[in-house]
């Protein structure tokens, strides 16, 4: 695991991220109390971020550090300070970090007391897509969500032309399920949510800031439905194979 906390940081405009004076003295008395710790020791987990990475990059990460905000820490949102300083330590530790897994997954873990971690490993396919197994992610997730307010992966499906998510109303969606629902949009399709799984039907799928869209491998939908499930698919990769 990588301590944030112990990087350099190269120098950038910080004028440019704040709208006055006074919010950039905040921001840099935060980073220097954060690099003024000489021993960093994590302590219980509050919220684990999962991202798929692309070229040492992770590519959707104003959309996840989007998320991020709307998401609640011991039921506290965390400040602007920190997620100013949680994205650019994201870009340059990817950018510079010494490791192999240029197309894997970054894990931010930020623990109990707001103190933030991050770690990059290999990524690893789903082995089941079964539809079981991605209602009982989804379930896991829904979990998460009632701690933390954003679920960062939702069980979504096309019917008759007609997107869902399981998610409620006023919930905030996680990063890749914006993504969808902005490539829905440039279709003309209709986007809705629902309270629970057994309301879905037709092309059942995952989507995962970790995974992307994951169709359940067992549904049998119409081929219609499938192809516009393909077509989120095609979009979330070739967005994340940009270089």
């Amino acid at each position: 695991m990588t301590n944030t906390k112990g990087m350099t940081m190269p120098q950038i405009d910080d004028a440019e991220l704040f709208g006055n004076a006074e919010d950039q003295r905040a921001y840099e008395d935060f980073c220097a109390n954060q690099e003024a710790v000489e021993k960093f020791t994590l302590d219980k987990p509050a919220l684990i971020c999962r991202w798929r990475m692309s070229n040492k990059k992770v590519p959707m990460l104003n959309r996840h550090i989007r998320a991020l905000s709307e998401r609640l820490v011991q039921g506290e949102p965390l400040t602007h300070n920190m997620l100013s300083w949680a994205k650019q330590h994201v870009e340059w530790s990817l950018a510079e970090g010494d490791y192999t897994a240029h197309d894997g997954v970054l894990m931010l873990v930020i623990d109990i007391n707001g103190n933030a971690a991050m770690t990059v490993g290999e990524y690893e396919p789903l082995a089941d897509t079964s539809a079981k197994a991605l209602r009982a992610r989804s379930a896991e997730a829904r979990s998460e969500a009632d701690e933390t307010g954003v679920a960062p992966e939702l069980l979504a499906a096309v019917n008759d032309g007609e997107l869902a998510f399981v998610a409620p109303a006023d919930e905030r969606l996680c990063g890749t399920a914006t993504l969808i629902e902005q490539l829905a949009q440039t279709k003309d399709i209709p986007v809705t949510r629902v309270d629970i799984p057994a309301q879905l039907k037709g092309a059942l799928f995952l989507v995962s800031d970790e995974h992307g869209v994951v169709p359940a491998d067992d549904t049998d939908a119409a081929e219609a439905d499938a192809a516009t499930v393909a077509f989120f698919a095609e979009g979330y990769e070739k967005l994340r194979a940009r270089r």
